[in-house]
């Protein structure tokens, strides 16, 4: 299977935020990036758009649901949130939708800090392989992989796509 190059995909996504945003009405979103991958992702698409205002940073990783069956991923950090949820538009970004779980897992943290007016997720990636009924806004590709087959995103520059085996990993 050959991956699609995200350099390629991110200008397109921008392009295809832009029309979600105006359709929608919203003029100051406050984007939102999902360590790692999605902060990579996130400031590409800040870049495309010639916007320098500031990033957040989620780790979701203690509002995971399977955290216990998965343990803890060794280099927890904590979230940089350096705006207001309460009131704002949002733009949550991740490389890659999955399950479904890290984007509830990211939700749930949000409205910690308080209620957004809206959140629009981009993806760089859809596997079709959702637990949750969770859609993304934008999106640069969808793909479906065979079931020990993960994507990792690779950066922060170049970004690149490898194709993983679980077979392999173990």
């Amino acid at each position: 299977m050959t991956l699609p190059n995200p350099e390629l995909l991110l200008p397109e996504m921008a392009a295809a935020l832009e029309q979600h945003l105006s359709s929608h009405s919203i003029s100051d979103p406050r984007f939102i990036g999902i360590h790692t991958g999605g902060v990579w992702v996130a400031q590409t698409l800040m870049e495309l758009r010639g916007k320098h205002e500031p990033l957040g940073i989620l780790d979701v990783s203690f509002y995971r649901d399977d955290f216990t069956q998965n343990g803890l991923h060794p280099q927890v950090r904590p979230s940089a949130l350096p705006f207001e949820i309460e009131g704002q538009h949002l733009v949550l970004i991740d490389d890659v939708l999955m399950s479904g779980r890290t984007i509830r897992a990211a939700l749930n943290e949000l409205f910690d800090y308080g209620r957004p007016a809206t959140v629009s997720l981009v993806c760089l990636l859809d596997l079709n392989a959702r637990e949750l009924p969770i859609r993304p806004d934008v999106v640069g590709a969808t793909l479906s992989l065979a079931p020990d087959q993960r994507v990792k995103l690779l950066g922060p520059a170049p970004l690149a796509l490898e194709l993983q085996s679980l077979a392999s990993a173990n």
